[in-house]
């Protein structure tokens, strides 16, 4: 069931990052939901290393460390997506 929930949050994350970020990204819909997923892992990591992972009511501050470890490696992985794949054009 955590991974169900880890896929869901990770493609509300990555579409909120890919919508924050400027311009278009050319990266697929799934790794967009892959790197939000790794995101929102990284955020819960930071949160539990700065101690703010579990607090009383919403975390917001999880929540925004999620998001911010969403946009970084979706425009990360985006630049990395198009140097692999180069400006091919398809007929």
């Amino acid at each position: 069931m955590h991974w169900l929930w880890a896929i869901i949050v990770g493609l509300v994350l990555g579409l909120i990052a890919r919508v924050i970020l400027p311009g278009k990204q050319h990266q697929p819909l799934w790794l967009t939901v892959i790197f939000g997923i790794i995101g929102g892992v990284l955020g819960n990591a930071v949160a539990t290393w700065i101690g703010v992972n579990d607090t009383k009511g919403i975390d917001w501050i999880r929540h925004l460390l999620q998001l911010a470890g969403a946009v970084v490696l979706v425009g990360l992985g985006d630049m990395a997506y198009m140097a692999v794949r180069g400006n091919r054009r398809t007929v």
